[in-house]
């Protein structure tokens, strides 16, 4: 836990999805205090006819570079942890992945311990 879903066009080397992956990770273990093996990351690669990403009137110039990330998570971090979450994420992007700011967008959804089940039935977050 988190959940973290990556969606971008296909056609990334290794290396730039490795780079991605790292960065996003780091920042989540740096600014959630999430546990460095707390792990779940998950890729999907699309033909550029299959996301359509538009501006939603910010302004933003989107680029065949785009990263969507949903991170899927317990309730509990604050507006300001998620708005340095945002800052930091981007940074760290552009610095080690070559994503620039403005080809990422990300959604964070909250839920609650009995949402999450790792294994053998249970909700080990209850226990």
């Amino acid at each position: 836990m988190p959940l973290v879903r990556i969606d971008l066009q296909r056609g990334r080397s290794k290396a730039d999805l490795k780079a991605i992956l790292d960065a996003e990770h780091k920042i989540l273990v740096q600014d959630f205090g999430v546990p460095v093996r707390d792990r779940y990351q998950i890729v999907t690669q699309h033909d550029p006819e299959e996301m359509v990403i538009e501006d939603t009137g910010f302004g933003i110039e989107r680029t065949d570079k785009f990263v969507m990330i949903q991170v899927t998570m317990r309730g509990g971090r604050t507006e300001s942890q998620k708005q340095t979450f945002y800052r930091d994420l981007v940074k760290e992007l552009q610095t080690n992945a070559g994503v620039e700011p403005n080809d990422v967008m990300v959604v964070i959804s909250e839920n609650g311990s009995p949402d999450w089940s790792f294994g053998n039935g249970d909700a080990q977050f209850l226990k």
